[in-house]
């Protein structure tokens, strides 16, 4: 048996007993949709409005610059705990990859993704 059987065997039942769980729901669950459970639910409140217009591109550098540098830490954490057995190739290879994060950061800034007005 492969090292990575018991992997794809539980990934497949976790899937089976969602999709299921899901499923079952959808089939006996109550449905009794009135005009209070289909509104708009505003932190209590009345909604003011409807959403209009769009998001600033802001939000979305935001966004963009947030994945950039988490991808960083979850790249660089077992870089870090692995690193006297890497020797000089994954300095060198670490500094690399920390040298195009660092072009991202520098576009980013200099396009001002990084100031808020």
């Amino acid at each position: 048996m492969n090292e990575h059987t018991g992997i794809a065997v539980a990934l497949v039942l976790a899937g089976v007993i969602a999709g299921g769980m899901v499923w079952l729901a959808s089939i006996l669950g109550k449905k009794n949709p009135t005009p209070g459970k289909l509104a708009p639910f505003e932190c209590g409140n009345e909604p003011i409005a409807l959403p209009t217009g769009r998001l600033a591109i802001k939000f979305y550098m935001t966004a963009i610059l947030f994945i950039l540098f988490d991808v960083e830490l979850v790249f660089l954490y077992p870089w870090a705990v692995l690193y006297r057995d890497l020797g000089v190739l994954g300095l060198t290879e670490m500094f690399i990859f920390l040298g195009v994060l660092l072009v991202g950061f520098v576009y980013a800034w200099d396009n001002g993704a990084l100031e808020w007005k």
